[in-house]
């Protein structure tokens, strides 16, 4: 049996009783400090890591009596994030000292920034995280920490697209209560993207239960889609790349002409993820943002939620793009008029749903938008 010192994420419960697969009465706790730490924030993370200060005490918690199987799961957990275990002194609140052991990161994985603050950190991140926790844990033992590293990104990219797809408004004329029953939920495949599988049932429109169906989602998060558009020339801005998932599929033509799209982070709004990749990927400064649509591309194999703009711009001023090498991103661009982008459209040349949603609205809206512009 192990005593650890917790001062970081896991001194929130709720995450240490999910990582470990138990908790309530089962866990022993108690408020302790270390003296001559102090725990701050990482530098660009959502987490903190501790580090020497003198004269300062890192408040944290002590879980007594842990068993291997609660240090494999903790292990693999803080594995991925380079932090190892090392014996200490705390002091609980009575001022005795006892022995436990504590994560500390590898020395110059990380920078440090301000001091941490749990309490803020529950506020912003603890609901992220737990979903992102129960995606990782479900690996253990088929992915390893160092691999699933990797993976955390992404995993928090989904958690985030999951957690604002349960804030959207709910059906009034169906309960999922009632009307979907889970008998299965497997998580089949994790990487950039994920695979989960569901063995479910949901209520027909005769009021009756359907048969059990096995069925596969691909998962990658939210998405913000912009079409740059010159109101006052006319015109609109269109990338092009190599799409990996079109060539797999079989396509003979698999560099795709779109709008400019990316991956919203965590913490990122649409907005912000538009106007950041319509400078990264077309080098366009985008000045007005117009909702063309909120909605799922594909929604009977892909659970990814695409927010849609026409983005406002003057194409003539135009600095950089091609997106970002630490990505694999490798785009051209291309400015045609809006008559060629109908043209295009008419004579079904492009493959892109969202391109091809986008141009519709701008056909719609165009007069409105270029009479702002005189």
């Amino acid at each position: 049996m192990v005593d650890l010192f917790l001062y970081g994420t896991l001194r929130y419960v709720p995450l240490l009783e999910l990582v470990l697969g138990r908790g309530g009465d089962a866990l022993k706790t108690a408020a302790a400090n270390l003296p001559e730490h102090q725990v701050f924030q990482v530098q660009d993370q959502p987490f903190p890591a501790i580090a020497a200060a003198e004269g300062e005490q890192a408040k944290g918690i002590l879980v007594r009596g842990l068993s291997q199987e609660d240090l494999e799961a903790l292990n693999y957990y803080e594995g991925g994030f380079d932090y190892a275990l090392q014996p200490v002194e705390v002091t609980l609140e009575n001022d005795e000292s006892v022995g436990a052991e504590v994560y500390f990161p590898t020395p110059g994985a990380w920078q440090l920034a301000n001091p941490w603050s749990l309490q803020d950190w529950v506020e912003d991140w603890g609901a992220l995280s737990l979903r992102a926790a129960e995606e990782v844990m479900s690996y253990q033992g088929r992915v390893s920490a160092s691999e699933m590293v990797k993976c955390f990104p992404s995993v928090r990219r989904r958690a985030s697209a999951w957690l604002a797809a349960q804030a959207r408004d709910e059906d009034p004329a169906r309960d999922l209560a009632t009307d979907v029953v889970v008998h299965d939920h497997k998580r089949a495949f994790v990487n950039f993207f994920a695979m989960e599988e569901m063995d479910l049932q949901f209520r027909r429109y005769d009021g009756t239960m359907s048969p059990v169906m096995n069925r596969c989602v691909a998962l990658v998060g939210r998405a913000a889609v912009v079409l740059p558009y010159d109101p006052l020339r006319d015109q609109v801005l269109l990338v092009e790349q190599f799409r990996a998932a079109t060539f797999i599929a079989g396509e003979k033509r698999p560099w795709i002409w779109e709008p400019v799209a990316g991956l919203i982070d965590p913490g990122e709004t649409p907005e912000t993820t538009a106007r950041r990749e319509a400078m990264e990927e077309a080098g366009v400064k985008v000045t007005d943002l117009e909702m063309v649509s909120n909605a799922y591309p594909s929604s009977g194999a892909s659970g990814e939620f695409l927010h849609i703009f026409v983005g406002l711009a003057d194409l003539s001023d135009i600095q950089g793009g091609g997106g970002l090498a630490s990505e694999g991103e490798d785009l051209r661009s291309k400015i045609i008029s809006f008559e060629a982008l109908m043209q295009g459209i008419d004579d079904h040349s492009y493959q892109d749903l969202p391109l091809i949603t986008s141009a519709l609205w701008l056909a719609r809206h165009r007069d409105r938008l270029r009479a702002s512009t005189r």
